[in-house]
C-alpha cells in the first residue's frame, strides 16, 4: 500500500480523510514529521492556499502530498470570512471565537439574508503531476448555535435538507453530504483513476 501525506495537525480534518481513505492508502501527517516548517497560507484563494500546503509539503517530505482548504463563505459578507475562516477572528482564535465573531457580524439579518456555502479545495502533488478537486454545500447561518458534533461553523451552519445543523448530524450522515465529504469522495474517483491504487 503506497504512503501519502495529509497536509495538515487538524484532527477533525485527519479524522474526515481517514473515514474514507483507510484502505486505500496509507496516510501520513504533519504529525509524523515535527520538523516540518509550516506553510503560510497566504493565497488569496482556496486553491492557491491547497497548492502551496501539496507542493511544499512534498518538496519537504518527497511523499505524494494531498492538502485542503476550507472557507465558509456567507453572501452577505461578501463572501466573507472565506479564505480567512480558520483565523476570522484572529490568527490565534479557536473554533468558538470565529462562530461568536461570525454571528455578531450577521446580527440582525433575517433568514433569507444569512444564505452561505462551505467550499473544500483538495489539491494532490507529487514528483510527476499537480491537480485537484473542490465540492461545495448551501446552507443558512443561524442565530445560534445548535449541536454539539462537529467543528468549526458546523453549529451555526444550517442544512436545509436534513433540517439539521452540520454539528447536529453524526460523521457518517456529514460525510455524505459535507463540502468536504464529496470533496474526498471525488479526491480518491481521480486518485484511483490517476495513480492506479
Amino acid at each position: 500500500m503506497k504512503t501519502y501525506i495529509l497536509a495538515t495537525h487538524n484532527r477533525d480534518k485527519i479524522r474526515e480523510f481517514t473515514g474514507k481513505l483507510n484502505g486505500l492508502i496509507r496516510l501520513k501527517t504533519l504529525d509524523d514529521f515535527p520538523d516540518l516548517p509550516e506553510v503560510i497560507e497566504d493565497g488569496a484563494t482556496l486553491k492557491e492556499n491547497a497548492y502551496k500546503k501539496a507542493r511544499e509539503i512534498h518538496r519537504f517530505t518527497g511523499l505524494p502530498a494531498i492538502a485542503d482548504d476550507t472557507g465558509l463563505e456567507v453572501d452577505a459578507l461578501a463572501g466573507a470570512p472565506g479564505v480567512y475562516s480558520s483565523r476570522y477572528a484572529g490568527e490565534s482564535a479557536s473554533y468558538r471565537d470565529n462562530v461568536i465573531k461570525l454571528l455578531q457580524d450577521l446580527n440582525g439579518l433575517p433568514p433569507e439574508q444569512r444564505t452561505a456555502r462551505f467550499r473544500t479545495i483538495i489539491a494532490f502533488a507529487d514528483d510527476t503531476e499537480a491537480w485537484d478537486v473542490g465540492a461545495s454545500v448551501d446552507g443558512v447561518i443561524l442565530t445560534e448555535q445548535k449541536g454539539d458534533g462537529g467543528f468549526g461553523y458546523d453549529p451555526v451552519f444550517y442544512y436545509p435538507p436534513l433540517k439539521k445543523t452540520f454539528s447536529e448530524l453524526d460523521i457518517h450522515e456529514k460525510n455524505k453530504i459535507s463540502h468536504r465529504g464529496m470533496a474526498i469522495d471525488a479526491f480518491v474517483r481521480e486518485l484511483k483513476e490517476k495513480q492506479a491504487i
